[in-house]
């Protein structure tokens, strides 16, 4: 028997994720369907890796790679699923020409999931004419849904990595986009191009990059993530006044994008060693890190409304010991467990533990609120956080 082209099948493949889409009300614009329809993601992943599902003996995820030559019917599939696909760790290049499974490794690179690329096109109200500037190339396939959407000539994308967008240039091009690319710095956004009517960021930045401001027109929006060094995330889409100053609501759900490579946490080494100068003598915890750390949407959003509270501490959990570093002050905090509660010991200028604590009181008292109920301000004072029943929340000077 004949094998199907593998074209044939790909072109089957896209409009059964398209279906798919359109079930959960992602593609409720025609023209957004036809972009899906259209792009063949494939294309963009000649290889990534996806979780075995199992981790090895150290705790690791260990992943595997898929190509075309590995599994060809695997690699198909995988890039008509509505699944993010890696494609980089740790900033190094694979050799898919013989790729080696992984174990562990901080993702620095991928294809995201369809539907978020979708969510986030829609919710920067994207509309015809709209030049638009898109933080993070990486494998273009985004920047191929939007090219159909627009046309090319509005669309600039800029990326960090020379080698992922070298790849993805030749793609988008081999596939009829012709946008403008770039290899520089989301920070800054891309002047030659400005100014933009929207700016969209597929990595998420510890605060508002004050060049993005600068290059979106009055009236204009930028979405994109916040984050920090907790790995807290929030969504937001401001809108851009004549004087440079900006505002916008957080929006709701759970969004995690890469950090932007400058906006990475410092290594503040062993865990241990920032324990041992703790006092010895600690205190019952109010509230136990579970509130930030479980898998559940309001600890999603209250890991970032805790960054807020202490923007340069780093958490990690050893054993049954949860700790609080902060390279940047020479704070510290550790949280054991003792008889059904919590105990805390601190120490350093910043009571790390304490301020999350403060917050999270101030919190509940406010009813729980949710982030949609949350807006950022951007003024030349500073980003803060603001909601009518809690104190303002500065994020970091950018």
């Amino acid at each position: 028997m004949t094998p199907a082209d593998p074209e044939t099948v790909a072109a089957r493949l896209r409009e059964e994720m398209a279906e798919g889409l359109a079930r959960d009300g992602l593609l409720a614009d025609p023209r957004w369907r036809a972009a899906v329809e259209r792009v063949p993601r494939h294309r963009f992943v000649p290889g990534f890796y996806l979780p075995a599902g199992e981790h090895d003996a150290q705790g690791l995820t260990v992943w595997e790679p898929v190509t075309a030559a590995l599994d060809h019917a695997r690699w198909l599939a995988a890039a008509y699923s509505d699944t993010t696909l890696i494609t980089q760790f740790d900033g190094d290049e694979p050799d898919w020409k013989a790729p080696a499974v992984r174990h562990g490794g901080a993702p620095t690179s991928s294809s995201t999931l369809p539907s978020l690329v979708l969510r986030m096109w829609a919710d920067a109200d994207l509309r015809e004419g709209h030049t638009v500037l898109e933080i993070g190339t990486g494998t273009g396939y985004s920047t191929a849904l939007v090219c159909e959407r627009l046309g090319s000539d509005r669309v600039t994308s800029v990326e960090v990595d020379p080698h992922r967008l070298e790849q993805a240039a030749s793609t988008l091009y081999g596939c009829g986009c012709t946008p403008t690319l770039a290899v520089a710095d989301g920070l800054y956004g891309y002047w030659p191009e400005a100014r933009f009517d929207r700016i969209v960021a597929a990595c998420s930045f510890r605060a508002v990059p004050p060049a993005l401001l600068a290059q979106t027109r009055a009236g204009g929006k930028i979405l994109l993530t916040l984050s920090g060094w907790l790995y807290g995330y929030a969504r937001v889409l401001l809108t851009v006044a004549a004087d440079g100053t900006a505002e916008g609501p957080l929006l709701p759900g759970t969004v995690s994008f890469m950090s932007a490579r400058t906006h990475a946490p410092p290594p503040f080494g062993n865990p241990a060693h920032w324990a041992a100068g703790l006092p010895k003598a600690g205190r019952a915890a109010l509230h136990g890190p579970e509130r930030i750390t479980s898998a559940t949407e309001e600890a999603f959003h209250l890991r970032f409304l805790a960054q807020c509270a202490v923007p340069d501490a780093q958490l990690t959990t050893v054993g049954q010991i949860t700790h609080l570093i902060d390279a940047v002050t020479g704070s510290a905090a550790t949280l054991t467990p003792a008889d059904g509660r919590w105990e805390v010991r601190e120490g350093g200028p910043v009571p790390l533990w304490e301020r999350i604590e403060q917050m999270l009181s101030a919190y509940d008292e406010a009813g729980r609120p949710g982030p949609e109920t949350f807006t950022l301000t951007v003024t030349g004072e500073g980003q803060h956080l603001r909601h009518p029943r809690l104190p303002a929340l500065p994020l970091p000077r950018p």
